[in-house]
């Protein structure tokens, strides 16, 4: 157990927990056996709530989050005031925790290995002082060189070996700045992108187009004897623009990007460094960091995410070292740490809003609200702390920003980005406060705030009718054909979700029965078009993806058979009890809710199996609250639909 979760089991003691239940094979599921069950599991959940109100947990596992913070505080000399030594141990322990039988390292925890994990897994464990002759690290090593070394790595880590002083820019494919200054209509543009890609390209661009090396110390010069096969000052780095190693490759370029890359390599860049046209250059350089420094501010310098925020962090350093952005970056970056049983990694981003709204929904499915006031009062109050209180400061339509008053975020208000699910799911968790006792919960949210969440949920529907998570769709299908991550897919346009979809729909069907006076017509309109897209989107076997247990392997998810996971147990579970799979055969619901009572474990938690997050088609990412949220919410709905009925 993480040190974090010790201590709130310390501050929240439970007393003692009833006997676990077993339930046999031929025995029947009772209501008294699954209310224990249930109070096992939130008495346990509710020792390790915080005291405003949310769950702290991780949501991490890439192995390209941490390695990119340990380089720009290593460039920018403020490793060791940001890290402690104990920081530097617990990283190498996660580090060398989840290094692969081979020596190698994948993308994520449980990937084969890749180059641009191994390499960015080694680099990092060399900056935090561990010697080539320690075994895991010559493994690591041995590894990278077996498969081709460093100029293999996909084109992200060719960005950030390249501003540590280990690769040449004249091997990174161009990330032209002039991008933003484009006019609005240009069908490539980084306003129409994505916004987590078009907040990673807008730093990255910076950097690019600074040329920005940090200092080329000892330890550097040696990393360049030796993560590549050939000689440093021998290798043809205008070669490896387009390099990248099998174990590497998910997303292949289509021929016409490696065309556009090859132009604005050997034709426009040229160019660009001339005067006059170096004064485009630095009109460009000066509107990326507009841009970063309005991202930074609006976002309290939490970012969107990490790989922005250490991208952020790094160009501000580059801007002015003693800027009071800079200095304030630092002091966000223990928002982002984690230390956990196998070491400290850096999350994704937190997760607080996203969880607390689901842990309520979960809660209140088991009818036992009643005996659980102070947990669901303390994540009410955390609720309506969080909702965005504000849009973006100034014009941020010219940001490339969309409205976000009255929206909640996946992270904290501080976060400040609006996300359509996180929103309607928060959302629904307020309307169901609002319809119990204020003595049991707290005070409802004002009914001005509601129809706020309301506004900016109708806003991001896209023409499909579908919901898109973060804002409204701004490109057409054909311009991913450019993404340019080997490594990941679908990263440079907003598209719709079926999840986002759902979330939407009942939340806004909830909303119209309490408050049917606020835009009824564009509300009911709203729910048809999104219904039409959910069943447009079903796959012609009832499907719409997933399964009760999947696996990660090489880029794939695929069902197993004979692997279970309990938190897709619980999704298949709520699924067919909603649906009224009990009527037409009660088996398989019955099986799946003696599995999840058996293997609840002595505190009343859940194991914690494989992860079941993903992003982005190939990256895993451990939500650790799910492993209690879903099984609570399974066994509720069994509870209260089934037993009760």
């Amino acid at each position: 157990m993480s040190p974090t979760l010790m201590q709130l089991r310390k501050e929240n003691p439970c007393g003692p927990l009833p006997e676990p239940i077993f339930v046999k094979e031929n025995e029947e599921i009772t209501k008294e056996g699954i209310t224990t069950t249930l109070r096992r599991v939130i008495t346990y959940f509710s020792t390790i709530q915080a005291h405003d109100g949310h769950w702290p947990a991780e949501t991490a596992g890439p192995f390209f989050f941490l390695p990119p913070l340990v380089v720009a505080l290593y460039i920018s000399g403020a490793m060791n005031n940001v890290l402690s030594p104990e920081h530097h141990k617990e990283i190498k322990r996660y580090i060398y925790n989840h290094q692969n039988d081979d020596g190698g390292w994948g993308i994520h925890i449980e990937g084969h290995s890749t180059i641009f994990g191994s390499v960015l897994s080694y680099i990092t464990l060399r900056l935090l002082g561990e010697c080539p002759e320690d075994r895991a690290v010559t493994r690591g090593l041995k590894w990278i060189l077996d498969h081709g070394g460093a100029i293999g790595i996909p084109s992200w880590g060719k960005f950030w070996l390249s501003v540590l002083g280990v690769y040449e820019w004249d091997g990174c494919n161009p990330m032209p700045p002039e991008f933003w200054l484009l006019p609005n209509f240009f069908p490539i543009h980084p306003g129409k992108m994505w916004c987590f890609c078009r907040l990673v390209y807008m730093p990255m661009s910076s950097l690019y187009g600074k040329r920005f090396v940090g200092p080329i110390t000892g330890l550097v010069g040696t990393l360049r004897e030796e993560i590549y096969i050939d000689p440093y000052t021998e290798i043809n780095w205008n070669q490896t623009r387009n390099t990248c190693a099998k174990e590497d490759l998910y997303y292949p370029h289509p021929f016409v990007q490696d065309m556009l890359w090859g132009f604005l390599h050997h034709f426009v860049e040229p160019v660009l460094k001339r005067w006059p046209f170096s004064k485009l250059r630095d009109k460009a350089l000066e509107t990326a960091m507009e841009h970063i420094h309005y991202e930074d501010e609006n976002s309290r310098y939490l970012c969107i995410g990490c790989v922005e925020k250490v991208l952020c962090l790094l160009a501000c350093w580059v801007e002015d070292p003693n800027s009071e952005a800079y200095k304030r970056h630092l002091a966000r970056i223990p928002d982002y740490l984690w230390v956990a049983e196998d070491g400290m990694k850096m999350q994704g981003s937190g997760s607080q809003t996203w969880e607390a709204a689901l842990a309520v929904h979960a809660i209140l499915s088991t009818n036992l609200d009643g005996e659980y006031g102070p947990t669901l009062r303390k994540a009410h109050k955390f609720l309506k702390a969080s909702q965005v209180r504000d849009n973006p400061s100034g014009d941020f339509d010219k940001m490339y920003r969309h409205t976000s008053k009255g929206a909640w975020t996946f992270w904290s208000r501080d976060h400040g980005w609006q996300v359509s699910d996180c929103t309607s799911e928060a959302l629904q968790a307020a309307l169901l406060f609002s319809q119990m006792p204020s003595d049991l919960v707290g005070e409802p949210i004002e009914t001005e705030r509601l129809y706020e969440a309301v506004n900016v949920i109708l806003s991001i529907q896209s023409g499909s009718g579908g919901f898109p998570a973060w804002e409204p769709q701004r490109a057409q299908r054909w311009l991913e054909k450019f993404n340019p991550t080997e490594f990941m897919e679908d990263i440079v346009i907003e598209r719709d979700y079926v999840e986002c979809t759902s979330s939407a729909i009942q939340s806004l069907v909830l909303f119209k029965k309490l408050h049917p006076g606020h835009r009824p017509k564009e509300i009911e309109s709203c729910i048809s078009r999104a219904i039409h897209y959910i069943e447009n989107t079903q796959e012609l076997d009832g499907s719409w993806y997933g399964g009760w247990g999947i696996c990660y392997t090489y880029g794939t998810w695929f069902a197993v058979e004979g692997l279970v996971t309990y938190v897709q147990t619980s999704w298949a579970l709520i699924s067919l009890i909603v649906a009224g799979q009990v009527e037409i055969d009660p088996e398989p619901i019955n099986r799946g809710i003696k599995l999840l009572i058996n293997s609840q474990i002595e505190d009343g938690d859940f194991p914690q199996q494989n992860i079941t997050g993903v992003f982005m088609k190939n990256c895993a990412l451990n939500y650790m609250n799910y492993r209690n949220i879903f099984p609570i919410w399974a066994l509720g709905e069994y509870r209260r639909r089934i037993l009760q009925a």
